[in-house]
């Protein structure tokens, strides 16, 4: 039996584990300690955003979440900073594919989410996956046509719409940044 056969794990195993973990095709791969509070502020502005943004009566079945896991397989558990999902009906994750993920990047998770998450939101149907970064106040876009990733663009103070979803929503990143360029400034 080879290494990788032992250390080969499932969502039974991470299900038990303590700590912040993914699971990444049966590998556990640990999360970064509590991100910097800017991490969490913004955060809660591009939650807000979204949430003042969302036509409930359009979408009904729709929400905007922060953190929660979202089982691929039983070998690749993820939790993305913010998802827009419609339609789950999971209670303890999340069984479909968000139609948008939000990772909000820190130096320790910036390799994981442009590469290895981008590959699984791409392959897993994610419509737009938005990579912020803090340091920077500014966001790259990717929306999903014909199965691949075309980045939309970079944003810091313009909005960005989400046609393709429907459901009333878009993001404005002057906004969203501009508490955190106010202090930047003091």
């Amino acid at each position: 039996m080879s290494v990788a056969e032992i250390l080969h794990y499932t969502y039974a195993d991470y299900s038990q584990w303590e700590g912040d973990w993914e699971l990444i095709d049966g590998i556990p791969v640990a999360m970064a300690p509590a991100p910097m509070r800017i991490h969490q502020d913004i955060g809660a502005e591009i939650i807000f955003a979204l949430r003042n943004s969302l036509d409930e009566e359009a979408c009904p079945e729709c929400r905007i979440s922060y953190e929660n896991d979202w089982k691929i397989n039983e070998e690749t558990v993820v939790r993305p900073d913010i998802v827009f999902v419609c339609d789950d009906e999971g209670e303890a994750y999340l069984t479909k594919a968000p139609k948008i993920v939000v990772e909000i990047i820190s130096p320790a998770t910036a390799k994981k989410d442009e590469t290895i998450k981008f590959d699984i939101y791409e392959s897993e149907g994610v419509q737009y996956y938005i990579l912020v970064y803090p340091d920077d106040l500014r966001a790259k876009a990717y929306g999903l046509k014909d199965g691949r990733y075309i980045k939309i663009g970079d944003f810091m103070h313009e909005s960005l719409d989400f046609d393709a979803i429907g459901c009333g929503l878009s993001l404005d990143f002057a906004k969203v940044f501009e508490k955190f360029r106010n202090r930047a400034k003091k």
